[in-house]
């Protein structure tokens, strides 16, 4: 609370000061008042007016200047009210009591919006395994009656497959803790469970998928490392250059600390001026205006899920040579105690 601005708001009780006394003075030489009376009046008005003056600054000073130092310092500036302490003057009371019924409605409506958010997450996640029924039958009716269908309609079967997944993820994506479980999976595995899954698109694009060196355990969860995997590998295919040998190359740096999963291609990569915000939401870069196939959500789902993961993702590229993505799973003893 600034003494300066204090002054300049109560300016209007100098000249009521200055008014009074003159017109008391006025009174006084009016009826002869001698002049050591008029001394005393004059010190003691002066003494009234500054009881009057300061005595509200500083019953006030501490609770507006707690309030402004509080909200600084709160990420979540709304909860200031938790801090502080009702005040003893009235003008503060009114602040506080408003300040209350604020907080109060703003409560309310996040705590509406967030239901209205839930259940819209609900439902999206209930229409997306309704969805993925029929779709699935699809994909098993294309499998088992491969003369009626061709490979290009079941690549378009596999990459709606492919979307439907990524929305689901998505729409997990903020409360993933609860659908993920950590525990010592073989890498091995899991990449051999995302090559099947991919084998069509692979064997149609003629892409040589290499796995060497991948016999590690590390701790994650299958299911979203799966996805994960599955974003980058999907990107590898899409962003394929027309040359007579592409590949797909997974391997693994094993490390005191850490082991590290690598995957490598010999695609188009991606430019610099991109390679910074290919984790952003929705951004396509270079290559997405390029082809159209791209939403600029695949990595950014990765991404969003390796940080809930404990895990870390980097991405190195040069333009027309190559796209190198590295996830660092990092050996947790505290880990290991559970397992």
């Amino acid at each position: 609370m600034n003494i300066g601005a204090y002054l300049k708001d109560n300016l209007y009780k100098f000249f009521a000061f200055i008014i009074c006394y003159v017109f008391n003075l006025l009174i006084f030489f009016a009826f002869k008042v001698g002049k050591q009376v008029i001394l005393s009046s004059t010190f003691l008005y002066l003494i009234c007016f500054f009881l009057i003056l300061f005595v509200p600054y500083f019953r006030k000073k501490k609770f507006y200047n707690d309030l402004l130092a509080n909200i600084s310092l709160l990420d979540k500036s709304y909860l200031v009210l938790e801090t502080l302490s009702k005040p003893e003057f009235y003008e503060g009371e009114l602040l506080y009591q408003a300040l209350y019924e604020i907080n109060k409605s703003m409560n309310e409506n996040v705590r509406l919006i967030e239901e209205h958010l839930q259940n819209f997450k609900e439902y999206i996640e209930m229409w997306i395994h309704e969805v993925k029924i029929p779709l699935s039958t699809l994909v098993l009716i294309s499998n088992n009656h491969k003369e009626q269908f061709d490979t290009k309609t079941k690549l378009q079967l596999k990459r709606l497959e492919d979307y439907i997944e990524q929305v689901l993820y998505y729409a997990r994506c903020e409360n993933a803790e609860k659908d993920y479980l950590i525990k010592e999976i073989d890498l091995s595995k899991v990449i051999k469970n995302v090559g099947l899954k991919n084998m069509d698109e692979i064997l149609e694009n003629k892409i040589n998928f290499i796995v060497e060196n991948v016999q590690y355990q590390v701790l994650t969860d299958s299911k979203w490392l799966e996805f994960i995997l599955g974003q980058i590998i999907n990107n590898s295919i899409k962003y394929k250059r027309d040359i007579d040998y592409s590949y797909i190359k997974i391997t693994v740096e094993e490390q005191e600390e850490q082991t590290t999963l690598i995957i490598e291609d010999n695609g188009i990569g991606i430019k610099e001026s991109d390679l910074k915000q290919v984790f952003d939401k929705s951004f396509t870069g270079e290559n997405g205006r390029n082809t159209n196939q791209s939403t600029g959500m695949g990595l950014f789902i990765a991404k969003n899920m390796c940080k809930k993961l404990g895990h870390k993702i980097d991405i190195k590229s040069k333009y027309n040579e190559y796209t190198k993505v590295s996830i660092t799973f990092a050996k947790n003893k505290y880990y290991d105690v559970l397992k």
